[in-house]
């Protein structure tokens, strides 16, 4: 569905992307991960035809986006950084605009608006100028926009940006929902959308792909992958008693919680033979936890490597 080839971008001295290349299938949801200055918003520019790459390529649903625009940007919904919009206008009058641009015509424009307008319910702010609108209803605008025409495709710069807590829920079960039919590609700097709404994670900085996984992968690369964590009023006796456990390589104490952490050596299983012994010794326990794995560190750690080789 989506397919680069070194894609670059440079504007004079500066490469903002650098000979990227990926391939997404169908009903697949891509978040595309990195500091401010990554180079995300400019790949899915030039993803959906905004930006013209230096070099490279990018073929949607097996159309050229340089070559043959037109009939990429058919099977395209964008959503980009900022979700721009006529300001003057309503939602209404602005979803009938992008619909007629997409060329919707008869009950087909008039149940796509219906739609869009139901899913993000925008019910409430149909006739108020849009720039008198909040930022999240702005985004959820720009989001409907994006799927007037019902595209195979979907191009989405920080599709929750602005929104409330419930609104990034709303939003990510649309996407979740989406996703059966639908190839997506999400940019986020909020780590734990990856999770809500991603099967497939590229992070990048510099304008290079550092990482591509899934988020189960990339989180089994933590130090905190398969570690013990616990919360207990015998901080002391419990951080003595772990010590003790034959597959434990270090246990840690975060200073502000007090919460402790136990490592395991490498390839080895620690939560059993730690929620016995905790058992056996009566130290008290209110929480036990066995990590997945941490996508904060593992984003810092893939991230800061090439800040540091930057500077350098």
């Amino acid at each position: 569905m989506i397919e680069t080839r070194q894609l670059t971008k440079r504007y004079g001295d500066l490469t903002a992307v650098d000979n990227i290349s990926f391939k997404l299938e169908p009903g697949r949801v891509l978040g595309f991960l990195g500091p401010n200055g990554a180079g995300k918003s400019t790949t899915m520019k030039m993803i959906a035809g905004f930006l013209a790459p230096t070099s490279g390529s990018v073929r949607v649903c097996d159309h050229d986006v340089v070559e043959d625009p037109i009939a990429a940007k058919r099977v395209i919904g964008y959503l980009p950084e900022g979700a721009p919009s006529y300001g003057e206008m309503t939602p209404r009058q602005f979803l009938g605009f992008i619909a007629d641009v997409r060329g919707l015509r008869g009950v087909r424009r008039t149940q796509r608006i219906d739609d869009v307008i139901e899913r993000l319910h925008l019910n409430g702010v149909l006739e108020q100028p849009i720039e008198t609108l909040s930022k999240g209803f702005k985004r959820r605008v720009g989001l409907a926009q994006a799927l007037v025409h019902d595209p195979a495709v979907l191009i989405l710069d920080e599709p929750t940006d602005g929104l409330d807590p419930n609104q990034k829920h709303e939003v990510r079960a649309l996407i979740n929902a989406m996703a059966r039919d639908k190839t997506i590609v999400v940019s986020t700097h909020i780590l734990e959308e990856v999770h809500a709404v991603c099967s497939r994670a590229i992070i990048i900085a510099q304008g290079r792909i550092l990482a591509d996984a899934t988020p189960a992968e990339l989180e089994a690369r933590s130090r905190y992958h398969q570690a013990v964590s616990l919360t207990t009023p015998n901080v002391a006796a419990a951080k003595e008693a772990l010590s003790r456990v034959a597959d434990v390589a270090a246990v840690e104490i975060d200073p502000q919680d007090h919460r402790i952490t136990a490592f395991p050596k490498p390839g080895k299983q620690i939560f059993a033979p730690i929620s016995e012994l905790l058992k056996t010794q009566g130290i008290q326990v209110s929480e036990l936890q066995l990590e997945s794995g941490r996508m904060d560190e593992v984003f810092r750690t893939v991230t800061q490597g090439t800040a540091t080789e930057a500077r350098a």
